[in-house]
């Protein structure tokens, strides 16, 4: 069976130049999608063994989609293809489940191997970024956790901190949409997360609590 691969970029000439790089008998391209609300919609439908994610989509990030998109999808392997080559990004991409992290400067070959690489269990990345998480790993096991480590509430995403603290403040689900550049869908989806994280029933119980640790 050929290696099936969604590809979420909100460029169509880089999606169209991806699918040529990846043209090959043992792979084949199932979908598309521009928007991370076109991706939220097909890539369940498809679920394809490989999705390609783009950091940088419009609207919601290719970081927050990647959170959306994950515990959905959990046979899909998803992987970061982009420019950036920046420890941070690569950083927070493996820390939100992304099973690799690839740049767009990669020759075809390059790109049609790391895709192979994933059905056989590889990380697809480059040995320089895979050391670079590595050593990351090796540095931040043995660090504190909980709310004095980071300043924050434990298991909450920066993101999710963000939703929080608006989410306070007397924000609708639009305006905290606004305010941060992403989907009022991502909202919710950040919403329900968090009060399933804080172990509370509405959002009413979020901000309280959110404001109790704040005053403390």
């Amino acid at each position: 069976m050929p290696i099936t691969v969604m590809l979420v970029d909100d460029h169509a000439l880089v999606r169209s130049a991806v699918r040529q790089a990846l043209t090959a008998t043992d792979i084949e391209v199932v979908g598309e999608a521009g928007t991370a609300e076109e991706a939220l919609l097909l890539a369940p439908e498809l679920a394809p063994d490989v999705l390609l994610l783009d950091l940088n989509l419009p609207g919601t990030s290719g970081l927050d989609l990647l959170r959306e998109l994950a515990p959905r999808l959990p046979d899909t392997k998803i992987v970061m293809l982009t420019i950036s080559d920046d420890r941070r990004d690569l950083m927070n991409a493996v820390r939100n489940g992304a099973a690799g992290y690839l740049t767009k400067d990669l020759s075809p070959d390059a790109l049609q191997r790391a895709i192979r690489g994933i059905r056989s269990g590889d990380l697809a990345m480059s040995r320089a970024m895979a050391a670079e998480v590595i050593q990351h790993l090796a540095t931040t096991t043995n660090r504190p956790s909980g709310p004095d480590a980071h300043g924050g509430i434990p298991g909450i995403s920066p993101r999710e901190e963000e939703v929080l603290a608006l989410l306070a403040d007397g924000l609708t689900d639009r305006e905290i949409a606004t305010r941060l550049g992403i989907s009022p869908r991502t909202v919710e989806t950040h919403v329900g997360s968090l009060l399933y994280k804080l172990g509370v029933r509405n959002r009413a119980q979020a901000a309280r609590r959110y404001r109790e640790r704040d005053a403390g």
